[in-house]
């Protein structure tokens, strides 16, 4: 009989230890679980609030785009294509004319093959050619021929220069420009309420501030 009491309160004690581990088991279980759910819906949230943020921006660059030259959503690259596609030759110059308010047209001087020099007028909200007129006054001098020998046989186009200056902000104007000894592409960008002007290599394409430069952009 006591034998029988002695495996009996064995094998009550076995359970119930049983019981406790499992039950630490099971906690430890639920902490994990808790754990893991906590990690997630930080993570999550972080997530969103990365996203909040990037689509902040992209609103800000938007904004900021649409504002810098209003009526011009055409880009000056846009436009010098255009001018090009209609008038083929040699784009010399790409500038944005406005009335102080909005902007009128993009102007484009190409030069042709046989050195006459067009002026290709392109809507700054469309990219539609309004009309190509011929320069007469195309009697350029020795500077102006060795410029625009220069640019023909160069690596960076306009087009090129000008997608290189929007890095800086909105381009408003692209040029040739020799002031300092060496024939290369000028740029005029706004930002915000900040304006700046650079030089663009005809080589290489790398753009500096043009030396000259007053604006704080």
């Amino acid at each position: 009989m006591k034998r029988n009491i002695v495996i009996a309160t064995l094998t009550a004690a076995a359970l119930a230890t049983g019981g406790t581990v499992a039950a630490f088991a099971a906690g430890d279980d639920e902490a994990t679980a808790t754990q893991r759910q906590t990690n997630t819906s930080a993570q999550a949230a972080a997530d969103r609030d990365d996203a909040d943020d990037a689509a902040d921006d992209r609103d800000d660059n938007a904004t900021e785009d649409r504002t810098a030259v209003p009526g011009a959503d055409v880009t000056a690259a846009e436009a010098i294509a255009a001018a090009l596609k209609h008038t083929p030759g040699t784009a010399v110059s790409a500038d944005l004319d406005d009335d102080g308010a909005d902007a009128d047209a993009w102007k484009v001087s190409v030069v042709k093959g046989d050195g006459t020099e067009y002026d290709v007028r392109i809507a700054p909200d469309s990219g539609k050619v309004l009309g190509a007129q011929r320069d007469t006054d195309d009697d350029h001098d020795g500077d102006d021929r060795a410029e625009l020998a220069a640019v023909q046989g160069a690596k960076t186009d306009a087009r090129e220069a000008a997608l290189a200056a929007a890095h800086k902000g909105t381009v408003t104007e692209v040029g040739i420009d020799d002031d300092h000894g060496t024939v290369a592409w000028s740029a005029e960008t706004v930002k915000g309420t900040g304006h700046g002007e650079w030089n663009i290599a005809l080589d290489t394409g790398k753009v500096t501030q043009d030396r000259d430069d007053d604006g704080d952009a």
